[in-house]
């Protein structure tokens, strides 16, 4: 943005903020390990070792719950993509250089421990999965031209969409299991979300315009990071319809409780060219909900159809 602070002006102004977050996290973030989450006596060997290779008939998902665990398991292993972004924005130095490690530390346990989980339930064909990561890996996640500001906003929201992603998940499963696997990442999730989202509270009070305007960038072309994946919209349709993430807990499980704990409708220090984009963010989100009320509204149509289908097929 034209006359705004520097990302490296802005590392130095809001380095205090950063280091007071690393703490806090540090001192927050409680221990775990990803072998502990596993059923490890469910697990036998592969054909490879003269056992017997995957059947569909094996898995106990439903096809909702198969779609949420790829797709979030994918997100997860693009980690090496997402820490040469954050990298690339932030100091290898001091409080800055310290989260960039300790995230992708983190981080990493996600991946290990969903597809741990996976191959030794049997969950899903592990031989797609696999070429799945892969291609997906490969292509790796480009989030074209970005500041720090555009990067800090957007991992807020995408972090507290995936906490609330793989809590949902959890939950379909329908395996106790698992939901105590997603909630234990879910935190994770959670924990990393408050210190992006303090790390922009502090960036508007100190270069307010230049912050909203990363806001609005973010919040008006957002797309979560899986979604250059193969069958991404095929399984973003099946999560949306088995109520694990659409567009409806978008808006009330993610942006607004992040825009209301930013104050961005109350603040009084916006000048001209941040006021346009707060209207312009209100406006936004308007239209967002007209468009998560009509999906609401085709989802239950389809879901009675199917209702109706499975009533006669049983009768």
């Amino acid at each position: 943005m034209n006359g705004g602070l520097t990302d490296r002006e802005l590392l130095y102004e809001l380095e205090g903020v950063a280091e007071q977050e690393v703490d806090r996290h540090l001192a927050t973030a409680k221990e775990w390990h990803p072998h502990d989450y596993v059923p490890w006596d469910d697990g036998r060997n592969f054909e490879m070792l003269g056992g017997v290779d995957w059947d569909p008939e094996q898995s106990q998902l439903s096809d909702t719950a198969k779609a949420a665990m790829v797709t979030n398991l994918l997100t997860e292993d693009n980690l090496p993509s997402y820490h040469r972004e954050i990298a690339e924005h932030f100091s290898r130095d001091g409080a800055w250089g310290t989260w960039v490690g300790r995230w992708t530390a983190e981080e990493a346990k996600h991946s290990i421990v969903m597809r741990d989980y996976l191959v030794v339930t049997r969950g899903v064909d592990p031989v797609a999965l696999e070429n799945a990561r892969m291609a997906h890996m490969t292509q790796g996640f480009d989030p074209g031209p970005s500041s720090m500001l555009d990067s800090v906003s957007y991992v807020t929201f995408q972090e507290l969409a995936t906490r609330v992603s793989h809590r949902n998940t959890g939950k379909a499963c329908g395996d106790p299991i698992a939901d105590r696997m997603l909630a234990r990442v879910a935190a994770d999730e959670n924990l990393h979300m408050m210190f992006y989202r303090n790390i922009v509270q502090a960036a508007l009070d100190v270069a307010p315009d230049q912050a909203i305007a990363s806001i609005h960038k973010v919040l008006t072309n957002f797309q979560m990071p899986g979604a250059g994946m193969d069958n991404f919209r095929r399984n973003a349709v099946l999560i949306a319809k088995g109520g694990i993430y659409d567009l409806r807990q978008h808006i009330e499980d993610v942006v607004n409780p992040v825009l209301r704990k930013w104050k961005l409708f109350e603040r009084n220090d916006f000048g001209p060219t941040g006021e346009k984009y707060r209207e312009e963010i209100a406006t936004f989100l308007d239209d967002l909900g007209v468009k998560a009320k009509k999906f609401e509204e085709s989802r239950d149509r389809a879901l009675a159809r199917e209702a109706r289908r499975a009533e006669r097929a049983s009768s």
